[in-house]
């Protein structure tokens, strides 16, 4: 099959897709309902191409290539269908790429995941990430005015973590303990990136949290635990997209999981309903109601049906491996 991509003489294989046949002539586009290899069906839009000959723009995921075909992957038309596709899907996703607390910190300091070597009493892996941002003995938080307990979600429920007191806690239990210091193990990477937001709890959300978050620190832990391998904020960010022009507006409440197996974690709020999981799941994920409000959901009795390769092929990270206690380690 003979088409043109961008001008591009390619031949297409036989029941090869647009998306198969670009990325294989070394044309990158861009997707999230579609994984080589599994059932997807289009839905995302983010692949979009233009047919130069209709003057469609058609999903190049699930699309066949027709003989003499000519394909423009790269035009202004395109890309605006990508960015609105993409801001639209950002609409529906309710979560914290990165905890507030850590992106305010002047000195870098990873917050959440200090405080979560501290509510698993991991003293010494706490002390490590501080002394990553601060010149152990000194402590530059001491005369701070702590903006992190000022963007602590807690604070909007009853009260802020006690992030400074935390912090001293920490260096006078671990006083004793090797402080390798490690430069640059500080996180702020992700400031100059996407950033998801959650946005405002529901006073049911805010009673929820409030009678089931009883950790030491009291902390949520709103920081995205399946972040590392979400292609939602790997697209926004190469699309130049720090903000979604759309306040979230998730039917899913916000921060509430569901445990799918051995440390695999599902969260709806994060779901963007691309389909992955229910196409690939037999007797596991499935469809909800339709139109907006339309839920992917996991059945209680449909749980061991699920396996982990679910979380390699969720492009949001609203499935995934929980891999915190490796990290903090």
């Amino acid at each position: 099959m003979n088409i043109q991509i961008n001008d591009t003489p390619v031949v297409a294989g036989e029941n090869e897709t647009l998306i198969e046949a670009a990325r294989r002539a070394g044309f990158d586009i861009p997707s999230l309902c579609y994984a080589k290899g599994a059932a997807h069906k289009s839905s995302c839009m983010i692949c979009a191409v233009k047919d130069c000959r209709t003057g469609q723009i058609i999903p190049s995921c699930t699309t066949l290539p027709t003989e003499g075909m000519r394909i423009d992957t790269l035009g202004d038309e395109v890309v605006q269908t990508r960015m609105l596709s993409l801001e639209l899907l950002l609409s529906d996703h309710r979560a914290d790429c990165e905890a507030p607390c850590t992106l305010v910190c002047p000195h870098g300091l990873d917050v959440e995941r200090m405080l979560s070597c501290y509510d698993a009493g991991l003293t010494e892996a706490a002390l490590r990430i501080i002394a990553a941002a601060f010149p152990l003995p000194d402590i530059k938080c001491i005369s701070c005015k702590a903006p992190c307990e000022k963007a602590c979600r807690r604070g909007t429920i009853d009260r802020a973590v006690g992030i400074r007191g935390i912090i001293r806690e920490i260096c006078e239990q671990g006083a004793d303990a090797a402080t390798d210091r490690r430069e640059g193990e500080a996180a702020a990477s992700g400031r100059a990136g996407f950033l998801s937001r959650l946005g405002r709890f529901t006073d049911g959300e805010k009673d929820r949290l409030k009678a089931s978050v009883a950790s030491p620190s009291r902390c949520l832990h709103c920081a995205c635990a399946g972040q590392g391998g979400c292609k939602l904020r790997e697209y926004a960010g190469r699309m130049g997209i720090k903000r979604s022009r759309y306040e979230a507006a998730s039917v899913s409440p916000a921060m509430s999981r569901q445990c799918i197996g051995e440390g695999m974690w599902f969260e709806p709020a994060k779901c963007i309903r691309c389909g992955l999981c229910v196409y690939n799941s037999a007797n596991g994920f499935t469809f909800r109601s339709r139109g907006f409000v339309m839920q992917v959901v996991l059945p209680d009795e449909n749980r061991a049906n699920i396996d982990g390769s679910l979380a390699e092929l969720c492009p949001t990270g609203a499935i995934y491996l929980d891999k915190k206690k490796e990290k903090v380690l």
